[in-house]
């Protein structure tokens, strides 16, 4: 995989709870509560697909984090390290990192391969949001 230039408990259909302020936070999903986390999330979720050796990858962590603290109880922003959770990368084809998929009961709206700036990051946000509703 190449690099292209990231608990708590969390919201699901299945009524599952989420400690108060936690979901202003992104989290890390491992292989096996992807399914459960993302898929069936009650909210829209933004899957980031990234590495800890990737630069690009930490480069977009904070801005990341800044997405999930303005977006809380709107979106669920997680994180899937493809170094050590690699099955859903492969299923969503994943080829380079850092890739985002912009997940709405459990579809892919929209996949964004690469690092974005703020501004930019921040608008696909709120157009994947305004298509949500």
């Amino acid at each position: 995989m190449e690099c292209s230039a990231f608990f708590t408990e969390i919201p699901n259909r299945k009524g599952v709870t989420i400690e108060k302020g936690k979901m202003s936070n992104p989290i890390h999903v491992t292989d096996d509560r992807f399914e459960e986390t993302v898929l069936r999330s009650a909210v829209p979720v933004l899957v980031d697909f990234w590495a800890p050796w990737c630069g690009p990858c930490r480069m977009i962590s904070p801005l990341l984090d800044k997405v999930a603290e303005e977006n809380a109880g709107k979106l669920l922003v997680a994180k899937v390290n493809t170094d050590e959770q690699n099955q859903w990368a492969i299923k969503y084809g994943v080829q380079g990192i850092p890739t985002m998929l912009f997940i709405d009961k459990g579809k892919v709206v929209k996949k964004q391969v690469g690092a974005l700036p703020e501004a930019s990051l921040k608008k696909v946000v709120k157009e994947f949001l305004a298509q949500t509703i």
